[in-house]
């Protein structure tokens, strides 16, 4: 008993560490992520006698490079939406207030739609809507444009700290690349715990293959859906089509989550571009049915079912990440799930606790 009490203790220490530490330990986790993505490629390339200074900073470079070409040429719709927020936010509180009146309104005649008399009716039958819904909309105008500009105002303030964590970042990985495999070495030949030293290496090892390649995977296919996504969107005339395919395929880390919020802010974008027209959904439209050919067939398709994981599991996954560290924390969810999975695999962990992470067909 007191043992399970010291445990639930431990796990909520373990909570509130990463909550309130969040700013610290991102830019670790990150780049912890990135050099068991990278190091495969840094052996390979010191079997043919390329010092790991030399292929850290090559594959940094190789990453950095279209990464930064990519945002600079982001930079402008990015700043452009930003700015549109207000504009947008009180667009569609206007669009909503006039909707709202059309509903309200006593109609003229007896032909009008009887759906909109009832409405009328069931509101007082004035002429004007009760002084108790116009001061309910107003309200509500006014706070879609308090929250448009809170939120540009919040994206300017994370800037300076997201670039500092990025610099932190990309430094921690380059040491990691350079120094971090002879540092555990050192670890597990001087750490008494570890008993099987071969098997700690091959652990590692395997860690770093399989979570490699499903990074690699995942990433290749939703750079292409990014791809299909902004050509299509281009084809259909649609404003700032790179930027919305960036957007979805970054998004799509984040199975189901990232779809639903790719869904609404591509509803809103072809609302900001058409107005409210039947035409305004096709962007959103667009991208379901390419997200589910991806989802449905070539996800499956490339990755088998050896890297599947249990939909329910992965929502409270997602749901716990999402609270700890919010958008980021989303992001990391999978990659972190999927490194948890393989070492369970490896350090032969009870078959039904990993059957629990793994989906069934």
């Amino acid at each position: 008993m007191i043992t399970r009490m010291l445990q639930g203790l431990l796990a909520l220490a373990l909570l509130y560490t990463l909550y309130f530490a969040k700013t610290l330990l991102v830019p670790i986790v990150v780049a912890l992520l990135l050099t068991l993505l990278l190091i495969p490629a840094v052996n390979f390339f010191r079997r043919y006698h390329v010092p790991r200074a030399l292929s850290a900073i090559l594959l940094m470079c190789s990453i950095a490079v279209p990464f930064t070409l990519l945002g600079m040429e982001l930079a402008g719709p990015v700043q452009k939406w930003a700015q549109r927020l207000p504009e947008l936010s009180a667009t569609f509180t206007q669009q909503i207030d006039i909707m709202t009146s059309a509903w309200s309104a006593e109609p003229e005649t007896e032909q009008e739609d009887p759906s909109r008399a009832f409405f009328s009716r069931l509101f007082g039958g004035d002429d004007e809507a009760p002084p108790e819904l116009v001061d309910d909309s107003n309200a509500v105008t006014e706070r879609i444009t308090q929250g448009g500009v809170e939120l540009m105002i919040y994206m300017l303030a994370a800037t300076p700290i997201f670039l500092a964590q990025l610099v932190t970042c990309l430094t921690l990985t380059v040491f990691l690349l350079v120094f971090g495999a002879r540092l555990f070495d050192s670890a597990i030949r001087y750490l008494p715990r570890v008993t099987d030293k071969e098997g700690a290496h091959g652990l590692i090892d395997t860690i770093e293959l399989e979570l490699s390649r499903y990074i690699l995977t995942v990433s290749i296919i939703n750079s292409l859906l990014g791809m299909t996504t902004a050509g299509v969107f281009w084809l259909l005339g649609v404003e700032d089509a790179l930027l919305w395919g960036a957007l979805v395929a970054l998004l799509n880390f984040a199975p189901y989550v990232g779809m639903f919020i790719g869904l609404s802010l591509l509803s809103l974008a072809g609302l900001a571009q058409y107005g409210f027209v039947p035409f305004a959904m096709v962007p959103a439209l667009v991208y379901f049915c390419i997200n589910g050919i991806e989802a449905q067939f070539v996800t499956p398709t490339v990755l088998g079912n050896h890297m599947r994981l249990n939909p329910l599991v992965l929502m409270i996954w997602l749901i716990i990440w999402a609270w700890l560290w919010g958008v980021v924390g989303v992001l990391l969810a999978v990659p972190l799930l999927v490194c948890i999975k393989l070492a369970a695999s490896e350090l032969n962990v009870p078959g039904h606790w990993i059957r629990i992470i793994e989906t069934r067909a």
